[in-house]
């Protein structure tokens, strides 16, 4: 290489590394850089419902008229959009009592309405738990009841460290933070912000999948209040139906309180990103295929998480860029070294601007994945599932890819295609769940989903259709291929997407009857908004 060209390149990566540098900073920055949210002009009026609830827990409940209290907890959603609905009361139940309370007077209000107008009463209120959906109303809901779950937030480890009570509206960062200093784990969120609930309600990709399973087979025991507003305890041997329901099932049985979670023997990890030029695409394509696949000669190490291969394109600056997360969830022989299975893999030899990969504490892993894409934007998500196919993996790259000439437009965009395994023998592991990914071969699978930021409300709607339009290019093309798959994993899934649907006729048929089990008159199915519903037919 000539003298010009070492200075070149050392121009470019020096460049790129400012650059890229100053994306992650802007990204760590941008919620509070976000103009305050307007004060609305005039505030909803209280309703009967929320009096009543006002009037019954008195100490629980926030009207509107609440300023502080009430605009602290409604801006505390990830997603901006969210914090732009105005509900009509928020309850923050103080115990399991008032949570019972809580339904009992939205349930009875809910079957006022069915009598009075003899069709769908709408919904009345909403869960919230860590608030981290980017589906618009997921959480949230306009002129109506939320439910807010955050003092639910305990993180109680047993006295010989084979289980731990996790409150429903903790976050894994509460949890993490507990269970690293007594040197425990549970099969738990990557992001530090993402809450408890939601993630393992919607079956839970974990960094120790691979070593357990998804993080709902690892749930021992629910506590849940049921639209009766009586609480039970859902478990292998009382309610066992319930309890395998809830592996999966979303919000569509109850209020869950708490989650009594397995936990294990841990250590620190060894994680990080390597981030790379836009040039390499095809060589990280290559490489995710042939790791996921085990085509490199590499002995399977079940310890090895990942990888996560990241292509974001940054409308301010212009620029793509690659970053893909490895995980290695034991110590490594030496914290100085690779761990051997990613040494060993294609990895290693990519050249990249810089890695941040080393010895760390859980908690410190997790909060790395949550900067890179902190609350106070606007944001969209949307996920398929095809095989490991070097074809497949090509043709949704190029769609991404395809669309930037048309995203480009929009103000503060980041446009990102993960890429992230789903192997079938991690369903199989720990407890059975109706998610139907025991079914069929053993082909190691690929969740492609994008995660999508932006700035402005006016360009909401094109950037949702745009995410769909590629999505269903993606999936036209695995049909034509025959290298698509049925199952769509929920916590990615946008709004127009059916994810109950990809678990197979029987394990949604088994969904829906449990549902009209504990809760006959459909009130979480109608009554309560948000998440993905069953689609319960009444008799």
């Amino acid at each position: 290489m000539t003298m010009t060209s070492e200075l070149l390149w050392a121009f470019t990566a020096t460049a790129t590394i400012v650059i890229l540098s100053a994306i992650i900073m802007r990204r760590l920055c941008s919620s509070k850089s976000q103009e305050a949210t307007k004060k609305p002009d005039s505030l909803p009026q209280p309703t009967i419902l929320s009096i009543s609830l006002a009037s019954a827990l008195p100490n629980s409940v926030i009207l509107p008229q609440h300023d502080a209290t009430f605009n602290k907890s409604k801006d505390s959603y990830w997603a901006k959009q969210e914090t732009e609905v105005i509900p009509g009361c928020i309850v923050r139940p103080q115990n399991v009592q008032e949570l019972c309370q809580t339904v009992t007077l939205l349930n009875n209000e809910y079957e006022r309405q069915e009598k009075q107008s003899q069709q769908d009463s709408g919904g009345l209120f909403a869960i919230r738990g860590g608030g981290h959906s980017a589906v618009h109303g997921a959480a949230s809901i306009s002129g109506g009841v939320i439910i807010d779950l955050s003092l639910f937030c305990e993180i109680i480890p047993s006295k010989d460290g084979s289980s731990v009570i996790i409150g429903a509206g903790a976050r894994w960062r509460d949890v993490s933070k507990i269970l690293d200093e007594k040197g425990l784990a549970v099969v738990g969120g990557r992001n530090s912000d993402v809450g408890v609930g939601g993630l393992t309600l919607g079956g839970g990709l974990s960094w120790f999948s691979s070593r357990f399973g998804l993080v709902c087979s690892n749930i021992i025991s629910y506590e849940i209040v049921l639209a009766s507003g009586t609480v039970v305890n859902a478990s292998a041997k009382s309610n066992s139906d319930l309890w395998r329901a809830l592996k999966g099932g979303a919000n569509n049985f109850g209020v869950v309180t708490s989650f009594t979670a397995r936990s294990f023997p841990a250590t620190k990890i060894w994680s990080g990103f390597l981030y790379m030029p836009s040039f390499q695409a095809q060589k990280v394509l290559t490489a995710f295929h042939e790791f996921v696949g085990s085509n490199s000669g590499i002995t399977y190490d079940d310890s090895a998480a990942g990888p996560l291969a990241c292509f974001t394109y940054i409308g301010d600056l212009g620029l793509q860029a690659i970053s893909v997360n490895l995980v290695y969830t034991k110590l490594p022989e030496s914290e100085r070294k690779w761990p051997a299975c990613w040494k060993l893999s294609p990895f290693a030899s990519l050249w990249r601007l810089w890695s941040t990969c080393k010895v760390r504490s859980l908690t410190d892993a997790t909060e790395e994945l949550s900067g890179l894409n902190p609350p106070g934007r606007r944001q969209d998500l949307a996920a398929t599932t095809v095989k490991n196919d070097t074809a497949t993996l090509a043709a949704a790259h190029a769609a991404y890819r395809d669309a930037i000439s048309l995203i480009c437009r929009v103000k503060g965009i980041s446009w990102t295609l993960v890429l992230q395994p789903m192997l079938p023998e991690w369903a199989r592991k720990g407890d059975p769940n109706p998610l139907g990914l025991d079914e069929g071969s053993d082909d190691p699978l690929v969740i492609v989903s994008f995660t999508v930021n932006w700035l402005e409300s006016k360009d909401d709607e094109f950037v949702k259709a745009t995410v769909r339009q590629v999505i269903e290019r993606i999936e036209a093309f695995a049909v034509a291929h025959k290298t698509g798959h049925r199952y769509r994993y929920l916590n990615y899934c946008a709004h127009w997407q059916r994810p109950f649907e990809g678990y197979g006729v029987e394990n949604w048929r088994f969904l829906r009857e449990v549902s009209k089990k504990y809760d006959p008159d459909g009130l979480f199915q109608k009554g309560c908004v948000g998440g993905f519903k069953l689609d319960v037919v009444d008799d």
